[in-house]
């Protein structure tokens, strides 16, 4: 699946390939991510993914518990959403002007 991610979106991929996975207990697993803004481009796919997951281990009552690695922090990837949101807290009109012209930030 990953493999089809790199193909079709690069940029999600690049940020889900710095998450890592921890088994905890028999049905938790713990999903360690860098960054926010890396957990929002994974939030995108982690249906998809955890879907996939469960049938390949064929273990259906998977609990997933997401955690920030502090430790093995790594360079967060902007998006135009965070770069949106920097700029808001500079110029709060810019708020108005997003409700306005409904500006496309995906």
């Amino acid at each position: 699946m990953l493999k089809q991610l790199q193909i079709k979106n690069n940029f999600v991929f690049n940020a889900v390939k710095t998450f890592k996975l921890e088994k905890k207990e028999e049905n938790k697993i713990t999903v360690l991510f860098p960054s926010d803004s890396a957990k929002v481009e994974f939030d995108k796919i982690s249906g998809e993914f955890f879907n996939h997951f469960r049938r390949k281990v064929q273990n259906y009552s998977i609990e997933v518990e997401y955690v920030r690695d502090v430790e093995n922090l790594k360079i967060e990837v902007v998006t135009k959403r965070k770069i949106y949101e920097k700029f808001i807290e500079k110029n709060p009109l810019l708020k108005d002007l997003d409700d306005l012209m409904k500006f496309d930030l995906t």
